[in-house]
């Protein structure tokens, strides 16, 4: 049964409905403000993701906005507004129904521009593991340059000092291992 502070509410919400109706901006906006959270609860008990619940929420204002002239004040506004929600929710979970029956989801979809630069993460993720297979393939010596003049961006002179080879040396490795690695990884 309904409390006191509910019948108020209601009275409240009417009252202001009916003001709205007839063209009181600040009643309106109240009334928005105040319904918004009812609005809110019942979206999220039929959609559990709150980016789908905020859809739907706003699907209901918009609603609410070009039926309002249907509202009939003598009765319960927050019955009508409830009903009004429900029928949104429902109508996105159709919608989400229909379109998920002919799309898939494919993570490189979201890629937005043709300059590879911008989608650096993605390719970062999905070449980071063939990177680690190739680079496991190199000899030890070829490992070790590329880990110290490539990875840690040491100089020519304090890679030699750290592994004990010729400078000669670490560049025949780097270049061969530079080499070895493009093959693996299909590069040019």
């Amino acid at each position: 049964m309904a409390d006191d502070h509910d019948l108020l509410r209601e009275a409240r919400w009417s009252q202001l409905m009916a003001a709205a109706q007839d063209g009181d901006r600040a009643s309106y906006e109240t009334l928005l403000r105040e319904t918004v959270p009812l609005v809110r609860a019942i979206a999220s008990r039929w959609h559990r993701s709150p980016d789908s619940a905020e859809d739907v929420v706003q699907d209901v204002l918009l609603t609410l906005h070009r039926v309002r002239h249907t509202y009939d004040p003598s009765r319960p506004f927050t019955h009508w507004i409830a009903t009004l929600a429900r029928r949104r929710a429902i109508d996105a979970l159709r919608r989400r129904g229909r379109t998920d029956r002919f799309e898939s989801f494919d993570e490189r979809a979201y890629e937005t521009f043709a300059d590879p630069a911008t989608n650096r993460d993605l390719m970062a993720r999905e070449t980071g593991a063939a990177l680690k297979q190739a680079m496991s393939a190199l000899t030890e010596g070829q490992r070790q340059a590329i880990e110290l003049l490539k990875l840690n961006e040491l100089s020519l002179a304090e890679a030699t000092k750290v592994t004990g080879k010729s400078v000669g040396a670490l560049k025949v490795n780097v270049h061969r291992a530079m080499k070895a690695l493009k093959a693996r990884m299909g590069g040019d």
